[in-house]
C-alpha cells in the first residue's frame, strides 16, 4: 500500500513539473525569448522520459514489455528533432493519462478501500464491573465484549445480551439492519444500529470474519488479470507497425516532423488506461452486492465461464437438520406433538433435537421440563413430562415390531419422498405423530438457477456426498444437466477436472469438504459469510451475504466488466489509428495530435468507469428493499395457514360425521383468509410493484393465479354451506381433500412467481 501511494506521489511530482516547464516556457515565450522557452519545455520533458525510462527497465527485469515504450520513443523523437513544445505536451499528455488513471482507479477502489478504513482497533473488553479499552489483537475467545450504540463489532461473537440490532451492509450488501436474540451470531465488521449490546468473543480478531475479508481486499486489490496482460502483449504488435507507418510518413513525405506526428496519435494510452480501470471498477461493483472477487483474474473467468458445479448440502439446500413436516395421528393436534417432543428433547445437544427445540420456539411453544431422561444412542429418548411417558425416535424405538396404522405407513412413504429422517412420537406406548427433518431447498434456489441460464450458463451439475435418491430429487426439481452423487472430497476434485477440461467451470460451494473442489476449478466460489474458513480462503470470490442468487450477479457483472474493457480498448484503439492516419498525410501535427490524444484518455476512461453501475435496470427505478421485505414477510405470516390447511386435509383421511364437518369448515375458514390477502395484493400490492416493472405481463399472469384461487375457494364454500354430519361420504371427503391441496399447492407456487417478480423488481 505505502508502494502504491508513492508511486501515485512520484506521478503526480511528475505532471507538476511537466505543467510548470509549459507554463514557464510559454511566458518565456511571450517575452520573446524563443531559445529559454525551448528549455523550459526541454527541462519539463527530460523528468517524465527518466521516470518512464526507469520503468521500463524494471519491467524488461522481470521480462515484460509493455504500452509505455511507444511514448517513450515519441517524447524522445520530439526533443532529438527540436520539436521541444511537442515534446512537453506528450510529457503532460502521458504523465496526466497517469494521473487520471490513479483517479479513476481511486475512485472505483472506494467501495473496497472503506472496508480497511472502517477495521476496528480497539475492543470494550468487560471483566465483572470493569471494562476496560484493549487491542482486538488481545481479545481472546470467551471474553465479554461491549460493543456501543454506532460501533462496529470487533470479533466474531455469540450475543448474550437479550436483543441487538445489527446493520451487516458492509459485509452483505443488505441495507436494512436486523434484529438478532441472544444465542444468535454477531459477525465482526457489522454495525450496532442500535443500543449497546454485549457478545462473548467466539473468534479472535485474527481469525473472524473481518479480518478474512480484510486479506481478501488486499488480495483484490493487487492482483493482476491476465486480460491486462494480454494489453501489454498487443503493446509488443503496435509498437513495430507504429515505427513503420511514421517510417514511412517519413521517407515518403521526406519531413521527420510528420513521422513525429504519426509516434505522437499513437501513444497507446486506451491500451494502458482502459483494463484496470474496467476491472478494478468491476470488482468494486461486485463489492456492493455482497460479492467479494479476489482481484480481476477471476473476475475475467467468470466473465468466460460455461459451466457452474454446485455442493448440494448448505449451498442448494438450506444445510443442517431442519423441521419440514408434522403428521399426527388421527384426533391428534401438530402443537403438542411438538411441545411434547421439543420437551424432552432439550436436555439433547444432538443436531436432531436442537432443530425440534428451534422449531418449537419459533412457534411459540411453552416448553415443560422432562424427568427421568434416557437416551438410546442413535434412536431416540425417552422420559417422563407432567406424570406421562413420553418417547421420541425412529419407527423401531417407537413402534417397536407392531404392525403399523396406516397413517404410520403414510408417514414412512412421505419421508421416504422427501429424504426426510422421520422422529415418531409416543405417550404412554401410543404414538401420536411424527416430526419430519430433513433439508430444505433454498427459497431462492430456483430462481438463481434460472438467473444462471439466463446469464448464459450453458451447463449447470450438482455434486454431491449425499446418496443418489435425494440427489436426484433435487436435480429434477431444478432442471439440472448432470447430479453426480455419492462423491467423497477427494471425486469432486476428480469431477471438478474431468469439467474444466472441456470448458471453464466455476464451483461453488460452502463447506470446509469443498475447500479442495473449489482451489481446482478455474473460478471457486464460496457461499457463506465467514471470510476466515477454509471454503472462503480456497476460493476465488466469496459471496458475503447468504444468497445463491449472487452467483450470477457475479457472473453478469464480470460479462459486463469485460465486455467494458474490449469496448474501451477497440473503441479506443480505433480512433488512435484514425489521428495516426490524420498525421501520416500531414492533417494533425505534433501537438494538436498529442491534445487529440488524450481527449481520447478521457473518454476511455469515462467509459471504463461504467463498469462501477449496474447497468440491467435498463433505466426503470428500482423498488426499495424495504418495501419488497415486507410483501415477502406477508407471504411468511401465510406459512402456517397453508401448514394448518395440509393437516386438515391428512385428518379428513379419518374423519367422520361432525368431525369431517368441523375440518371442511375449518378449511373453508382459512381459504377466506387467503382470499383477501390475494384481493389485497390485487388491489394494493400489484399495482405498486407495476411502476418498477418493464412490463405488467408478468402480473397479469399473477393475476389468473388470483381469479385461480378465488374459484377455488367458492368450490370449498360451496361444500361447506350448510354442510350436515348425516351428508359426510367418502366420496364428498375426497372432493373436499382435493380442493383444499389444490388451493394449498397453488398459493405456494402462486408466492414463491410473486417473490421472483419481487426480486426483478429491486433490481437484485
Amino acid at each position: 500500500m505505502c508502494l502504491v501511494w508513492s508511486e501515485r506521489v512520484f506521478r503526480r511530482t511528475l505532471i507538476a513539473v511537466a505543467i510548470a516547464g509549459l507554463v514557464s516556457g510559454l511566458l518565456a515565450w511571450g517575452a520573446h525569448r524563443p531559445e529559454l522557452a525551448k528549455w523550459c519545455w526541454v527541462s519539463g520533458t527530460i523528468p517524465v522520459i527518466t521516470g518512464l525510462f526507469v520503468a521500463m527497465v524494471r519491467d524488461l527485469s522481470v521480462g515484460r514489455m509493455g504500452v509505455d515504450s511507444i511514448a517513450f520513443v515519441s517524447m524522445s523523437g520530439a526533443l532529438l528533432l527540436g520539436e521541444a513544445l511537442a515534446g512537453i505536451v506528450i510529457a503532460i499528455m502521458y504523465a496526466g493519462g497517469n494521473v487520471l488513471e490513479d483517479i479513476a482507479v481511486a475512485r472505483a477502489q472506494r467501495d473496497l478501500r472503506s472496508l480497511i478504513d472502517r477495521a476496528p482497533r480497539i475492543a470494550h473488553r468487560q471483566a465483572g464491573s470493569t471494562i476496560t479499552d484493549t487491542p482486538i489483537e488481545q481479545v481472546a475467545i470467551g471474553d465479554i465484549i461491549l460493543v456501543r450504540s454506532g460501533e462496529v463489532i470487533p470479533v466474531d461473537g455469540v450475543i448474550t445480551s437479550l436483543a441487538a440490532t445489527i446493520d451487516e451492509s458492509a459485509l452483505s450488501g443488505e441495507p436494512i439492519p436486523v434484529s438478532r436474540q441472544a444465542g444468535e451470531p454477531a459477525r465482526s465488521g457489522s454495525l450496532n444500529a442500535g443500543g449497546p449490546f454485549e457478545i462473548r468473543a467466539s473468534a479472535t480478531a485474527g481469525e473472524s470474519t473481518y479480518a478474512g475479508i480484510l486479506r481478501m481486499v488486499s488480495a483484490a486489490q493487487t492482483a493482476k488479470s491476465p486480460f491486462l496482460r494480454l494489453a501489454d502483449r498487443y503493446a509488443l504488435l503496435l509498437l513495430p507497425i507504429t515505427l513503420l507507418l511514421a517510417g514511412g510518413a517519413w521517407l515518403f513525405s521526406g519531413d521527420p516532423i510528420r513521422g513525429l506526428a504519426v509516434l505522437v496519435a499513437a501513444t497507446p494510452c486506451p491500451l494502458i488506461l482502459a483494463a484496470p480501470v474496467a476491472f478494478i471498477s468491476g470488482v468494486a461493483r461486485a463489492a456492493k452486492r455482497g460479492i467479494l472477487v479476489k482481484g480481476s483474474s477471476p473476475l475475467e473467468a467468470l466473465a468466460e465461464t460455461h459451466t457452474v458445479m454446485f455442493d448440494k448440502t448448505g449451498t442448494l439446500t438450506v444445510g443442517g437438520a431442519r423441521l419440514v413436516a408434522i403428521e399426527v395421528a388421527p384426533n391428534h393436534q401438530a402443537d403438542e406433538v411438538l411441545r411434547l417432543a421439543a420437551s424432552l428433547e432439550q436436555v439433547s445437544h444432538h443436531i436432531v433435537a436442537v432443530a425440534i427445540v428451534q422449531a418449537a420456539t419459533a412457534k411459540g411453544l411453552k416448553l415443560t421440563a422432562a424427568s427421568h431422561v434416557r437416551e438410546t444412542v442413535g434412536a431416540g429418548l425417552e422420559g417422563v413430562i407432567d406424570g406421562r411417558t413420553i418417547r421420541v425416535g425412529s419407527h423401531q424405538l417407537v413402534n417397536g415390531s407392531q404392525k403399523p396404522e396406516p397413517w404410520v405407513v403414510r408417514t414412512l412413504r412421505r419421508a421416504a419422498w422427501r429424504s426426510a429422517l422421520s422422529a415418531f412420537v409416543a405417550v404412554d406406548g401410543h404414538t401420536i405423530g411424527a416430526l419430519l427433518l430433513g433439508d430444505e431447498l433454498r427459497r431462492e434456489t430456483p430462481r438463481a438457477v434460472q438467473a444462471l441460464r439466463t446469464a448464459g450458463v450453458s451447463r449447470i451439475v450438482m455434486v454431491t456426498g449425499d446418496r443418489a435418491e435425494a440427489a436426484e430429487t433435487i436435480g429434477a426439481a431444478l432442471d439440472l444437466d448432470a447430479v453426480l452423487s455419492d462423491r467423497e472430497p477427494a471425486d469432486k476434485v476428480d469431477a471438478v477436472t474431468t469439467e474444466q477440461r472441456r470448458n471453464v467451470t466455476v464451483m461453488v460451494g460452502d463447506g470446509i469438504n469443498d475447500a479442495p473442489a473449489l482451489a481446482a476449478a478455474n473460478v471457486g466460489v464460496a457461499l457463506g459469510a465467514r471470510g476466515a474458513s477454509a471454503s472462503s480462503e480456497a476460493a476465488d470470490v466469496v459471496i458475503l451475504v447468504d444468497r445463491l442468487d449472487r452467483v450470477s450477479d457475479a457472473i453478469g457483472i464480470a460479462k459486463r466488466t469485460r465486455s467494458i474493457a474490449l469496448q474501451s480498448i477497440i473503441s479506443g484503439m480505433m480512433l488512435s489509428a484514425i489521428a495516426m492516419a490524420f498525421a501520416a498525410v500531414g492533417w494533425l501535427p505534433p501537438v494538436a495530435g498529442a491534445l487529440t490524444q488524450e481527449v481520447i484518455d478521457v473518454a476511455v476512461i469515462l467509459n471504463a468507469l461504467r463498469a462501477l453501475s449496474p447497468g440491467h435496470a435498463n433505466g426503470r427505478p428500482t423498488m426499495p428493499i424495504a418495501a419488497a421485505s415486507s410483501l415477502q414477510a406477508d407471504h411468511e405470516q401465510l406459512e402456517p395457514t397453508l401448514n394448518r390447511l395440509r393437516e386438515v386435509a391428512d385428518a379428513l383421511d379419518h374423519a367422520e360425521g361432525s368431525s369431517a364437518v368441523a375440518m371442511i369448515s375449518e378449511a373453508d375458514r382459512i381459504t377466506n383468509k387467503i382470499v383477501t390477502h390475494e384481493r389485497d395484493d390485487e388491489s394494493r400490492v400489484y399495482p405498486r410493484v407495476a411502476r418498477y416493472l418493464a412490463d405488467r405481463h408478468g402480473l397479469g399472469a399473477m393475476s389468473r393465479a388470483h381469479r385461480e384461487i378465488i374459484h377455488l375457494s367458492r368450490l370449498l364454500r360451496r361444500l361447506a354451506d350448510g354442510l350436515r354430519p348425516e351428508d359426510i361420504d367418502p366420496y364428498l371427503i375426497r372432493d373436499a381433500q382435493r380442493v383444499i391441496e389444490s388451493i394449498e399447492a397453488l398459493v405456494r407456487i402462486h408466492n414463491a412467481q410473486e417473490e421472483d417478480i419481487y426480486e426483478y423488481a429491486i433490481g437484485a
